[in-house]
């Protein structure tokens, strides 16, 4: 049984970019665009992962029928 610990780690890896993406971004009229697009992007990215990664580690198996 695969360990929940690599998906937790890049979470957290994740969500300290989101934080970093929030608290350094440059002031201005598009502070809030680039934001929502960085915090988005990382969100995707790890989504994209996780399914990837799960799908890998408990794949869906169709047992044949028998005819």
């Amino acid at each position: 049984m695969a360990s929940i610990l690599p998906t937790v780690i890049v979470l957290g890896l994740v969500l300290i970019l989101m934080a970093c993406s929030w608290l350094f971004t440059r002031k201005g009229p598009n502070q809030t665009l680039i934001r929502t697009s960085l915090m988005l992007a990382l969100a995707c990215c790890y989504l994209m992962w996780m399914v990837t990664y799960l799908a890998q580690v408990h794949p869906l198996e169709r047992k044949p029928s028998n005819y």
